[in-house]
C-alpha cells in the first residue's frame, strides 16, 4: 500500500484526574475486563477509533466530572444484580478530554469547497497553495470544483492545479486515500463530506465561510496556524454519530410473478438475487431522515416500529428521525429539544402532528427504528436523507434506521462543550433577551415594605 495511505488517526482520552474513565455495564460476576474490545472500536481501512483504557477496580475507581448515568456498582441490594451481557460495554467520558492524534503523519487532504460561490475562490486558492507548497501534502479536489470558469481560466493557478488529484462523486472511491478533510463553506459542506464516506470517515476540519456555520467552528483568518496545529496532532475532536438507513423496496405479488422467476422456496429471484436484496439501498446520514407527505394534500399516515414493535402511527405532515447533531437543524425548528452530539441517542420528532399530545421523544442509540406506510394510508410518502436523495415511499416499502458505527470525527476549535454552546449563542441566539435592570435603593426599600 502506498505510504500516503498508511497515515492513520485515532482519538484518545486524557488520563488526568479530571479526565475520563471508561464505564462498563457489568455482569453479575463483576466488571467487564478492560482489555475487551468493543465492536465500534475495531479498525476500519487503516484508521482506528480507539480509547486508551484506564484500569478500573473497586480500589482505583473515582468519580469524575463526566461520569453520569447508571451506577457502575455490580449489585443492587443484598440479592439483586444486573443480568450478565458480554456485549454491554459503554464508555462515559469527559467530552473535553477527546483528543485527535496521528499514528503516522498525514500525507493527503481532501479540500471540499462550496460550488458556485465566488466569495470562496480566494480562500480556496490560498489554502491549496499552502497545503501543496508549504505542507507538501497531496490535495484531493472534486473535479466539478476545478471546472468552475473562475478557477479554470486562472493562469496563475495552473501550476498548483497540476498537483491535484481529482475525483467524481459516486464514481471514484477515495475512502482509503484521504487522511483528513478540510471544508470551506457552510454546514452543507460538512454534510456533503459525510456523504462521500459510507464507512470510516477521516477527521474533518470545517471553516465557517457560509451563512449559518453551526457545524463549522474555524475562522479562516488564521487558517495557517490552525491547519498546522491539526497536522501536528493533539487537537480536540468530537465524534458526531450518524444513522445507517436502509430503504427496502417492496413489490406487489402480481408484478413479481410477471417479471421474475420464483425459486423453490418462494423467493423472487432476479439474476441470482432475491428481490429484497436487489432493491435495498443503504445510506449514512449525519443530520436527519425526513419522511413527509410530499405534494399530496392529505395527511401522511405512517407506522413507526421500534425493535420490531409498533409504537405509534404518525398522522400529520411527517416525521423527523435525527441524530444529536441534527437536533439543532430541522428537529429544533419542528419543536424538538437540542441534544449535545456526545449524547448517544436518536430523536423522533413529528412534523405538525394532528394530535395535541404527540411530543418529540428521545430513544437510546442502540434501537432499530422502522417506518412503513400504514395499510390504509390514502397517499404515498416521501423520504429525504440530509436534504438529499429524495425518493417516494409506497406500500410495501420500508425504511430501517439504526445508529451507524462510523461517526464523523469533527475537529473542534476549543473543545466539544464550549464549541457547541458558542454555536447556540452565535448562530441560534439561544437565550438572548434584554437584561433586566437592577433595582435602585429606593425601589428596594419599597419592595421590603
Amino acid at each position: 500500500m502506498d505510504e500516503r495511505r498508511e497515515a492513520a488517526w485515532s482519538w484518545r482520552a486524557s488520563e488526568s484526574d479530571t479526565g475520563s474513565l471508561p464505564y462498563y455495564l457489568p455482569g453479575h460476576d463483576g466488571m467487564e475486563p478492560p482489555g475487551r474490545a468493543h465492536p465500534a472500536h475495531s479498525r476500519f481501512k487503516g484508521r482506528s477509533l480507539s480509547t486508551s483504557h484506564a484500569l478500573i477496580g473497586s480500589a482505583s475507581f473515582r468519580r469524575t466530572q463526566s461520569l453520569h448515568g447508571p451506577s457502575p456498582v455490580t449489585t443492587f441490594g443484598p440479592k439483586a444484580c444486573m443480568l450478565q451481557n458480554p456485549k454491554a460495554v459503554m464508555h462515559i467520558q469527559d467530552p473535553a478530554s477527546q483528543r485527535l492524534t496521528w499514528n503516522n503523519p498525514p500525507k493527503s487532504v481532501l479540500v471540499i469547497k462550496k460550488i458556485r460561490d465566488a466569495s470562496l475562490l480566494r480562500p480556496f486558492k490560498e489554502l491549496c497553495i499552502f497545503l501543496t507548497e508549504v505542507k507538501n501534502l497531496i490535495v484531493y479536489v472534486e473535479k466539478k470544483v476545478l471546472e468552475d470558469p473562475a478557477i479554470a481560466s486562472d493562469e496563475s493557478f495552473v501550476a498548483v492545479k497540476k498537483k491535484f488529484c481529482t475525483f467524481q462523486e459516486d464514481l471514484d472511491d477515495i475512502s482509503d486515500r484521504v487522511d483528513f478533510i478540510i471544508c470551506l463553506g457552510g454546514d452543507g459542506t460538512l454534510l456533503y463530506a459525510s456523504s462521500l464516506f459510507q464507512e470510516s470517515v477521516p477527521p474533518v476540519m470545517a471553516f465557517n465561510l457560509g451563512s449559518l456555520g453551526f457545524l463549522t467552528p474555524f475562522n479562516f483568518d488564521t487558517y495557517q496556524s490552525q491547519v498546522t496545529q491539526v497536522i501536528e496532532g493533539n487537537s480536540a475532536i468530537i465524534l458526531r454519530s450518524r444513522l445507517k438507513v436502509k430503504v427496502v423496496r417492496g413489490c406487489s405479488e402480481k408484478k413479481a410473478f410477471a417479471q421474475d422467476a420464483v425459486d423453490e422456496m418462494g423467493l423472487i429471484v432476479t439474476n441470482g438475487e432475491t428481490e429484497a436484496a436487489r432493491r435495498t439501498m443503504q445510506y449514512q446520514v449525519l443530520n436527519e431522515v425526513v419522511v413527509d407527505r410530499g405534494p399530496s394534500s392529505y395527511l401522511s399516515n405512517v407506522d413507526l416500529f421500534l425493535d420490531g414493535h409498533q409504537i405509534t402511527t404518525v398522522q400529520g405532515d411527517g416525521l423527523i428521525v435525527s441524530t444529536p447533531t441534527g437536533s439543532t437543524a430541522y428537529a429544533v425548528a419542528a419543536g424538538a429539544s437540542m441534544i449535545h452530539p456526545n449524547v448517544p441517542a436518536i430523536m423522533i420528532t413529528p412534523i405538525c402532528p394532528h394530535s395535541l399530545s404527540f411530543r418529540p421523544i428521545v430513544v437510546p442509540a442502540g434501537v432499530e427504528l422502522k417506518i412503513m406506510l400504514s395499510p390504509d394510508a390514502r397517499n404515498t410518502a416521501w423520504v429525504s436523507l440530509d436534504g438529499r436523495k429524495r425518493q417516494e415511499i409506497s406500500h410495501g416499502d420500508s425504511i430501517t434506521i439504526t445508529t451507524s458505527c462510523f461517526p464523523v470525527p469533527s475537529i473542534c476549535f476549543r473543545d466539544p462543550v464550549n464549541d457547541w454552546f458558542e454555536s447556540l449563542a452565535q448562530c441560534l441566539h439561544w437565550n438572548v433577551r434584554k437584561r433586566q435592570n437592577n433595582l435602585s435603593s429606593e425601589e428596594e426599600e419599597e419592595e421590603e415594605c
